[in-house]
């Protein structure tokens, strides 16, 4: 049974100690394939650099997180877009927009997105959206974009069934990750209103573990315990969710036989 990890942020300093071992681990928990979604300008070279190290297992992506989005993120900008002219990325992100902290650069974030949303298009890859309190502002500018030839994640999804329709309808696919896990999570009710061909799994380590580590720090090998919570919501096997959801991921990020 092979999974896929669409959104796993293992370079971060939370694994400096282990983090070989970590990829191990979700290697032999089937868990092959782990995409790298970057957050701004100072996390570039050490995923990079586990990217390298791993070039079969960890596929690094280029964007500008939404809270990484401040007074400099022109230059933020520039930066990614030097980086997408001299090598390959799996995919644009992490982006989208976070008004949960703060909103005191709103119109700076709309306008970042936006030109993460142009990268996507220009560059025909995938684009892995942030919607933390912001998903009708998401929404709205992807209507007001209006392209058909956008596809990528709402990562981290746990709205409601019209919320899920919104995005599918826009090209994108829902990202699953530990939450779905939490007692009385809303998405475990939309989730069996929607088709497996919509959903893709993620971590978002190491953030959001799944119970029973919720609190703790998460990691790819966990993704198991998300299908697995899938599969008992949707009264399918796990084979099936992870079968569905792997052939979603290798579709979307356009993974070549050499890839998987």
């Amino acid at each position: 049974m092979q999974l896929i990890d669409t959104h796993t942020h293992l370079y971060l300093e939370e694994f400096d100690h282990d983090r070989h071992e970590v990829v191990q681990n979700a290697i032999n928990a089937g868990v092959t394939k782990m995409m790298l979604p970057n957050i701004d300008s100072t996390s570039i070279d050490s995923m990079l650099a586990l990217a390298g190290q791993f070039p079969s297992n960890c596929f690094p992506m280029i964007g500008l997180h939404p809270t990484s989005v401040k007074e400099n993120y022109s230059n933020e900008l520039a930066i990614m877009e030097e980086w997408l002219a001299k090598r390959n990325f799996i995919g644009i992100g992490e982006c989208g927009m976070d008004l949960y902290w703060d909103k005191s650069f709103a119109l700076e974030q709309e306008i970042v997105f936006r030109h993460h949303i142009d990268l996507a298009r220009t560059y025909d890859l995938p684009l892995i959206v942030h919607i933390r309190d912001s998903f009708n502002e998401v929404i709205q500018i992807l209507k007001d974009i209006n392209k058909s030839d956008l596809r990528g994640i709402f990562h981290c999804f746990s709205g409601s069934v019209e919320q899920a329709k919104q995005a599918i309808k826009y090209g994108f696919s829902l990202g699953l990750g530990g939450v779905i896990t939490f007692k009385n999570n809303k998405m475990q009710e939309t989730l069996k209103h929607i088709d497996l061909k919509h959903l893709v799994l993620e971590t978002d380590a190491p953030f959001l573990a799944p119970v029973p580590y919720r609190g703790k720090r998460n990691e790819p090998s966990y993704v198991p315990l998300i299908a697995r919570m899938v599969a008992d919501i949707k009264g399918i096997t796990v084979q099936e969710v992870a079968e569905a959801t792997t052939a979603n991921a290798v579709k979307l990020f356009n993974l070549t036989t050499n890839d998987q």
